[in-house]
């Protein structure tokens, strides 16, 4: 789906109403559907998480090793974004 657009503006709903789930093509696929109805990964540590998903998005075969990679989390009480050190760490380009 479109990221540039507001799906819930365009509905006419307020934040919270509607659970949007947006894809590379903006398809019912099985990642998408299984997004609505299976069990949610959670999360019990915040800072590793992101490190993990990070090395992860990192390890990967179709992310170019050249390509940075951030790690932030979003604090809703202050609407900042703090960086998280590590997982910028294990994101930075690699040669080749």
């Amino acid at each position: 789906m479109e990221t540039r657009l507001d799906p819930a503006k365009y509905a006419g709903l307020a934040e919270g109403d509607a659970h949007f789930i947006r894809n590379a093509g903006g398809r019912a696929s099985d990642d998408a559907i299984r997004s609505l109805v299976f069990d949610w990964l959670t999360i019990a540590d915040l800072d590793q998480s992101v490190v993990d998903d990070v090395a992860r998005i990192r390890a990967h075969p179709l992310v170019p090793g050249r390509i940075p990679i951030y790690g932030y989390i979003y604090d809703v009480t202050t609407g900042r974004l703090n960086e998280i050190l590590e997982a910028t760490k294990a994101g930075e380009p690699r040669p080749g």
